[in-house]
């Protein structure tokens, strides 16, 4: 069969792939990408869309129970969890498909198969139909990453869970045991603690959500605690022991061990990059460490011609940094001259209750790394917006340098924060200082005054606290 030539061909069809097929379609470059399984890879059909799509539903049952507090009258509140993952599953598929139609409407070429680098430039694809061999001077490795496994925790798929099963959950949990408490690991528990499951969440660190700033950590736990989970730190499952229906977890924490009984695990203790089956044998100037490809600040692996990016390509493990990664490397491709991602200038969002954001430096980061900080803090209870819409547990908290007036870092827990981040990621990009920020008018009644108050708090202006 005669090989067809592309200028791109990109392996993985994720956020980081399909956005960098369509950037470079745009910019004229005849592109393939290959994906073995879904458009949209893991994050549109088994991450990002749809354990949102089903914490809306958590959230919404959660305000119906509430529904006197506002003045509303709601009988026999309940829900139907096949309904509620049938919805989640819908808002996955239709996404997927719409890759479909930008690929079509970008003319980038869509190939379901499983692609194999066997030498620069050249990529073999086994497909329902044969093999497809492809010729390509830039090849994009954007394969993404997988959940890792501990030995005796493994995930069955029917008592013992990762996040696949979590999505398409066998049965309701009653008595749920969550082994991680970062952002996939604390969502599934808030999820699930909301419709009902008694949930306990074992942390091997010091604090849950550990990378994030530390006042930020002990908030979510006392906001997690009073809705009724139970928060074991510094704690580690040392084994599961299966039995029918039931899950024997030994826990040691302080020293001692204890056994708990539970109905269901989730094992959310991280993730490893896929770098195995596509070739990379056949490239041993490309390095791998820790399973993550090693790259340079514009995803350059050792071979020229050979980008790889999103998950597979280290932290931070976000579709956002894929999607970015992929337009970046893309333009450079095409002869362009685009700026090198600034890691610390992407925010993460957990979408628990509540919600947790942050972006730069936590404090204690901050002044690790020598800088003299003025921080300014601002609680949800102080703002009108967050006290009308019945959600007044949360605060704000910035670290500024001290002598340029930097914005080190944001941090933020409480209702919405996730879309409230973004306005500290524009400030940082512009490279804003305080000054900037004090001046900014920001619109009342919104969340967002309370970002203003807390620049302000910096400074010892905070008006309303």
């Amino acid at each position: 069969m005669m090989a067809q030539n592309f200028d791109l061909v990109v392996i993985g069809a994720g956020p980081g792939g399909y956005v960098a097929a369509i950037r470079a379609a745009q910019l004229g470059l005849k592109v393939a990408c290959v994906e073995r399984e879904n458009l949209g890879g893991i994050c549109l059909n088994w991450g990002c869309i749809p354990t949102k799509a089903l914490l809306r539903s958590a959230e919404v049952f959660h305000l119906m129970e509430r529904a006197k507090d506002f003045g509303l009258t709601a009988d026999k509140i309940g829900y139907d969890i096949d309904a509620v993952v049938k919805r989640s599953r819908g808002v996955a598929k239709q996404l997927s498909g719409g890759i479909g139609h930008l690929f079509k409407k970008n003319k980038v070429t869509p190939i379901m198969g499983d692609a194999t680098i066997t030498a620069p430039g050249k990529v073999s694809v086994k497909t329902d139909k044969g093999v497809e061999e492809l010729t390509a001077k830039n090849i994009v490795i954007a394969t993404g990453a997988r959940a890792r496994e501990l030995p005796g925790l493994e995930p069955d798929g029917k008592r013992v869970w990762n996040y696949r099963h979590a999505l398409v959950p066998p049965h309701m949990p009653k008595k749920l045991l969550v082994i991680g408490s970062g952002a996939i690991g604390i969502e599934f528990a808030s999820f699930f603690n909301t419709l009902g499951a008694d949930t306990t969440v074992v942390e091997v660190m010091d604090r849950v959500l550990p990378v994030e700033d530390a006042e930020i950590s002990a908030f979510a736990k006392k906001a997690f605690t009073k809705q009724g989970m139970k928060i074991m730190e510094k704690a580690t499952v040392k084994s599961l022991d299966r039995k029918g229906d039931k899950v024997i977890a030994t826990i040691e924490a302080g020293g001692k061990s204890e056994q708990m009984e539970f109905d269901t695990v989730i094992s959310a203790v991280g993730i490893v990059g896929n770098v195995e089956g596509f070739g990379l044998e056949n490239l041993p100037a490309i390095k791998v460490d820790r399973t993550h490809i090693v790259t340079d600040e514009y995803c350059r692996t050792g071979v020229d011609g050979i980008y790889a990016i999103g998950d597979v390509a280290g932290a931070p493990w976000l579709a956002h940094k894929a999607s970015h990664e992929g337009v970046m490397v893309a333009e450079l491709i095409a002869g362009g001259h685009p700026h090198p991602i600034k890691p610390n200038s992407i925010a993460g969002c957990t979408y628990c209750q509540p919600q947790v954001a942050s972006v730069g430096y936590t404090e204690a980061k901050a002044k690790e790394l020598g800088h003299e900080v003025k921080v300014g803090r601002f609680p949800f209870i102080g703002n009108g917006k967050a006290i009308a819409l019945g959600e007044p547990e949360g605060m704000i908290k910035t670290v500024f340098d001290a002598k340029t007036g930097e914005l080190l870092g944001a941090h933020m827990i409480g209702a919405e924060v996730t879309e409230l981040i973004q306005g500290y990621i524009v400030g940082r990009t512009l490279e804003t200082t305080e000054a900037e920020l004090m001046e900014t008018v920001f619109p009342h009644p919104t969340l967002s005054e309370m970002m203003h108050e807390a620049v302000l708090d910096a400074y010892g202006r905070a008006i309303h606290f």
